[in-house]
């Protein structure tokens, strides 16, 4: 199956599910070519992009699980190359 670039966008809410968070991209890290997370404290918020390369399956796998922790919001955009 085909590889493409992702980002995927992650809110976290809920500080207590960082671990959880970090978990899993850690079970993905083989795909993960960057991240960056900001913590916007004034909205009592944590914002992570992770850049990714993989298929259309895990990209879709690994969002999906990110949202259905409780406490955050994850969506992800696929480049079209």
């Amino acid at each position: 199956m085909e590889e493409k670039v992702a980002i995927i966008g992650i809110f976290i809410q809920d500080v207590t599910a960082a671990a959880q968070v970090n978990e899993l991209l850690h079970e993905y890290a083989d795909c993960i070519i960057g991240r960056i997370g900001v913590p916007y404290r004034e909205k009592s918020l944590n914002i992570i992009s992770v850049i990714v390369d993989a298929t259309s399956d895990q990209i879709s796998t690994l969002s999906g699980k990110l949202g259905r922790i409780k406490g955050i919001s994850a969506k992800a955009m696929q480049a079209k190359i």
